[in-house]
């Protein structure tokens, strides 16, 4: 049956960011499908959540609470996985993020902290995990980028710039670790998780970004987690160094931050 080919039956996942939002939503859907999970964000309370949740259906979560910009710590995850599991199947790069403002107040130091936060941290998971996954006889990393990579709006230039990267840091690693290790994005639209509340200030303006969404609608994790576990799976088998654009259909942002004029 075609569902068998979702199947992640006692296969592995290292999922970052995955806490709350599209992390945790990722890192449940894998465990649904019958993966086991290493799980990290920030904040060990909200990854408890995560992994009492992911024990309910009946997987393994184990949890790594830590700042994950710190490069060794985010590639420590690779050996705490493998400690935990003895393989790596799959690794989602969901960490990421990054404040707008206006391109004059974009400084290079912060044009660097958002390259570093969005591809750097990726890259050095990627490093630790791929022999691992070798050992195994390959698998599938997954990363989260975002609609913004791809088109241009006023306020996204340092995280517009970061995820287009990261978009074609996907293209150029599937590359390099073909025909063992597929290598996919998901380029994500506006979807509803906590992150987006920080910016959404009224119903108005979510009444605009809806408007302005030619599906009509906010995203929600699960469409992302959907996407995720297709790239993960053998269903996604056939692919890799592809961005699956779940954005709801947009060609421009739909979130006009108010930048004003030079």
């Amino acid at each position: 049956m075609i569902l068998d080919r979702f199947d992640m039956t006692d296969r592995t996942a290292i999922v970052t960011g995955a806490g709350r939002g599209i992390g945790a939503a990722s890192a449940l859907a894998l465990a649904e499908a019958g993966a086991d999970v290493l799980i990290a964000a920030r904040t060990a309370e909200q990854l408890d959540e995560v992994a009492a949740k992911v024990d309910a259906v009946g997987r393994r979560a184990v949890v790594v609470a830590g700042d994950l910009s710190d490069l060794e710590v985010i590639a420590s995850l690779a050996d705490a996985a493998y400690q935990a599991f003895g393989r790596i199947d799959v690794v989602v790069n969901n960490l990421g993020g990054s404040m707008p403002r206006p391109l004059l107040d974009t400084s290079p130091r912060f044009l660097e902290e958002a390259f570093h936060f969005n591809v750097a941290t990726a890259h050095a998971l990627v490093r630790a995990a791929v022999p691992r996954m070798l050992e195994g006889g390959g698998g599938s990393i997954v990363n989260i980028t975002s609609v913004v990579g791809r088109v241009s709006g006023r306020g996204y230039l340092a995280y517009g710039t970061a995820k287009a990267a990261l978009a074609h840091y996907t293209r150029l690693a599937s590359k390099d670790l073909s025909p063992r290790i597929r290598v996919n994005a998901v380029g994500v639209g506006s979807t509803a998780t906590s992150a987006l509340d920080i910016v959404m200030q009224s119903d108005e303006l979510r009444i605009a970004m809806e408007e302005a969404t030619p599906l009509k609608r906010i995203g929600h994790t699960e469409d992302i987690a959907a996407a995720v576990l297709f790239l993960a799976s053998s269903a996604g088998s056939f692919l890799t160094g592809k961005v699956i654009e779940a954005d709801g259909g947009l060609d421009i942002p739909n979130l006009d931050f108010g930048m004003p004029d030079l």
